[in-house]
């Protein structure tokens, strides 16, 4: 069995097509980063004037986002240069015009889609905008289209998480069409260290709505005094009307930081918390665990498939401030059950959320899509 990837970006697609290589099964990688930023040694096609136009759209403060375009140029790039393969992968957003063509090649095509479904989506970060009063920034309708259209076209839907994939049965798509398979962590990054942990909660991700920020910080003044909130990435337009609103006293902003300094901060931090109102998993979770950190994380994330609830982490309801204040206040007040979860929560993903885990799980819904098992 061949598989290719496309993927207009990185997202987890290069973890992907480095397990599938390793298993000689990799057709082609095809992205839009270019060639010196791919994985050595694979078949890799590249669209490195996407990519370019993706980060220089912003720099040159022009209106708008080529996201649309992007995607049209990649998926339609693709199609008229189809690798030779049993499956394609690619990516929600970008695929669309290569999937019948692929389909008529006698490939069957997995969508993988990072988030919920669209409209739940959508409909979620609506709500939150508007509660918030921050200005709709919607997605742009066909982009919308382009997503739903490929969710009935695909012959499998891949999520990240069992949240992810319920919104898609509630939105009408068989559950039969959606799989789940949960990322993976890089263990000999993220890993703890016999330093001491400071009294800090630590958040990694967009600061924004849809990752719950507003919740997180009403949440944390339940903590302490000599308790600090780090919030670590890059602030979503709009979230300075929102902190006018909230106190941030004790909370820090440390701004993007590199993979490195992540990592460092992981080590550090107490506490972790993703308390996402949308998500389709979100791999800090996993990155978190790995490096011995006690976290919480909301049940519209994939912590519930990362481990269980007052055994590997803690979870609480998505957009629920006084839930999430009281486990954060839990974990603050007990060390001893901190040290615990981190533990637990650093066995848990050694033992099944490595990438070479992930590609296993891969591998067996590739073979399961191309050779179903007959009905009895």
């Amino acid at each position: 069995m061949k598989v290719a990837v496309a993927v207009h970006g990185r997202f987890h697609g290069f973890e992907l097509a480095a397990e599938l290589y390793a298993r000689h099964m990799l057709a082609r990688l095809d992205t839009t980063y270019p060639r010196f930023a791919c994985p050595a040694r694979m078949k890799v096609r590249t669209l490195p004037a996407l990519e370019l136009l993706r980060r220089a759209w912003p720099r040159l403060h022009l209106p708008g986002n080529p996201d649309l375009f992007i995607a049209q140029r990649f998926a339609k790039s693709l199609a008229g240069h189809l690798p030779q393969a049993d499956i394609l992968v690619g990516w929600s957003g970008a695929s669309l015009e290569a999937i019948r063509p692929a389909q008529e090649r006698g490939m069957k095509v997995v969508l993988e889609r990072g988030s919920t479904h669209m409209t739940h989506q959508t409909e979620t970060l609506r709500q939150a905008q508007a509660r918030f009063g921050v200005d709709w920034t919607a997605t742009d309708p066909r982009l919308i289209e382009r997503e739903l259209a490929e969710y009935q076209q695909a012959d499998l839907i891949c999520t990240g998480s069992g949240h992810a994939r319920r919104t898609f049965i509630e939105h009408g798509i068989e559950p039969a069409k959606v799989a789940v398979n949960p990322y993976g962590v890089d263990l000999t990054c993220f890993a703890p260290d016999d330093k001491p942990r400071l009294k800090r909660v630590l958040f990694a991700g967009q600061v924004g709505l849809r990752k719950g920020i507003p919740w997180l910080v009403e949440a944390f003044r339940k903590l302490p005094a000599d308790w600090e909130l780090h919030l670590a990435g890059p602030v979503e337009p709009g979230m300075d009307r929102v902190f006018a609103r909230l106190d941030m006293s004790r909370v820090v902003l440390r701004g993007p930081l590199s993979r490195h300094d992540l990592a460092e901060e992981y080590r550090r931090a107490a506490i972790f918390c993703l308390p996402s109102i949308e998500e389709g998993f979100g791999m800090v979770i996993l990155q978190a665990m790995a490096s011995g950190c006690a976290v919480v994380a909301s049940t519209a994330t994939g912590g519930p498939d990362a481990g269980e609830d007052a055994e590997q982490l803690l979870l609480v309801p998505p957009a629920d401030s006084p839930a999430l204040g009281l486990a954060l206040l839990r974990l603050a007040e007990d060390a001893a059950l901190r040290e615990r979860l981190g533990q637990a929560a650093r066995a848990r993903v050694a033992h099944g959320f490595s990438w070479v885990d992930y590609g296993q799980r891969a591998v067996a819904l590739y073979q399961m899509l191309t050779n179903p098992k007959p009905v009895c």
